[in-house]
């Protein structure tokens, strides 16, 4: 074990600065006179003030924090009228998206309830979803484009600490989470800059491995998982950190324990089985099971949530397409932990996923010089969402079928061969 590695004991707060440090350096790749903006709940906020301190030593020219909170968001539902639900703040997204276009940086403190949503209305929660969707669209293309340097940490808050360990004191779980959030971040090691920069080499070396196959297709088996996933065409493998558009290296996800890249939008069939809950805008969706032909979703079912999955999938016909297919080792840290964290930045980290919806054009060779038309031809997705979903274990297996038909062996028992 290297120096770097070595846990190091630090008081909370000291985690909490590196943290805000750790996400502006390595996590955003920020820039000195660029600008920030930052979306943050008003139980973030000690984190928040971190990363903006943290923002303007490294020489930020602006930081912009817009913050949420939860207790509004459920009065809207308790006493909006009902035609409200299908309007968003156009103006606040279009503003979002003026500010990446000329060059601001983006960064998002995850760390919601996971189901402050699950008791509303899942028509209301579901046009809501749907109108920020269509707001949000111009702003979140320049992210899936990668045009940005962006980035999601996250921050331990009561009521996700609740749900996550619902049998210790408010004060116990909080504390729980944070290390959990700390531990899986890479701040409780010696040298955490170090550290990232060894784990983002070896997701590249992966992903290289990867390209080097150029595997034409994935074939999934597992308990209530038969399915088959074709690759785009050209598609590239990625992991880590990337070079933005604006020239700015940033790793997207801190927590990133995946390599991705695009499926083809007409090349899935079979049955696949969510192996972990999806608490998707406050709702929390279990026991996903859907079955694919020709691409698209033709049967989709749900223990818990059903309905709002149902909203989901009909935002568009992207929706019911997949845009994302991700690995990731059964044995990662955050599988190793044991801990479901009913959050995507963190399940999707601890198993190996697929995304319904927007693909990654930068996961295309030249993919931020195509056209829409040209990304279709090549078997991108197009829609208005983009949401990851679990389907790894320590059960799946997963080949590698070649252009020839050859079928490799890629992971055994969620582990790589």
């Amino acid at each position: 074990m290297t120096t770097a590695t070595v846990a190091v004991e630090r008081t909370y707060e000291q985690k909490l600065d590196l943290l805000g440090e750790v996400a502006v350096q390595v996590g955003l790749g920020l820039k000195a006179g660029q600008e920030l903006v930052m979306t943050a709940s008003l139980d973030t906020v000690p984190l928040a003030r971190r990363i903006t301190e943290h923002a303007y030593r490294a020489g930020a020219s602006l930081v912009t924090t817009l913050y949420t909170d939860d207790e509004a968001t459920l009065a809207r539902y308790h006493f909006a009228p009902s035609e409200s639900f299908d309007y968003a703040a156009g103006w606040l997204y279009d503003g979002m998206g003026a500010a990446f276009k000329s060059g601001a940086a983006r960064l998002a403190v995850a760390g919601a309830n996971p189901s402050l949503l699950s008791n509303e209305d899942p028509d209301k929660v579901g046009r809501a979803n749907r109108a920020v969707s269509k707001a949000y669209r111009p702003a979140l293309e320049l992210i899936t484009r990668h045009a940005i340097n962006w980035t999601i940490v996250a921050a331990a808050t009561p009521a996700w600490a609740a749900a996550m360990f619902p049998n210790d004191s408010p004060d116990v779980a909080i504390g729980k989470l944070w290390e959990a959030i700390f531990d899986t971040t890479r701040i409780n090691v010696d040298d955490p800059v170090s550290v990232w920069k060894k784990h983002d080499a070896e997701l590249h070396k992966r992903a290289a491995r990867l390209n080097e196959k150029r595997y034409s297709a994935l074939r999934y088996r597992g308990p209530g998982t038969d399915f088959q996933l074709g690759l785009a065409d050209d598609h590239l493998w990625l992991g880590g950190g990337t070079t933005a558009g604006n020239g700015n290296y940033c790793i997207p996800n801190m927590p990133t324990e995946e390599v991705f890249t695009t499926p083809h939008k007409d090349r899935a069939d079979g049955t696949v089985t969510a192996t972990k809950p999806l608490s998707h805008q406050g709702t929390m969706i279990e026991g996903i099971q859907v079955r694919f032909e020709a691409g698209r979703i033709v049967e989709a079912h749900a223990s818990r949530g059903e309905e709002v999955l149902q909203k989901l999938i009909d935002t568009d016909d992207g929706a019911r397409r997949l845009g994302e297919v991700a690995l990731v080792p059964h044995s990662s840290p955050i599988a190793h932990s044991g801990m479901l964290f009913y959050h995507t930045l963190f399940d999707e980290n601890a198993a190996s996923h697929i995304a319904l919806g927007q693909s990654y054009s930068s996961c295309l060779r030249d993919g931020d010089k195509l056209t829409p038309e040209q990304l279709a031809a090549r078997g991108a997705n197009d829609s208005l969402i983009h949401v990851d979903w679990m389907i790894g274990s320590g059960k799946l297996d997963i080949d590698g079928v070649t252009a020839t038909g050859t079928v490799e062996p890629l992971m055994r028992q969620g582990e790589w061969v």
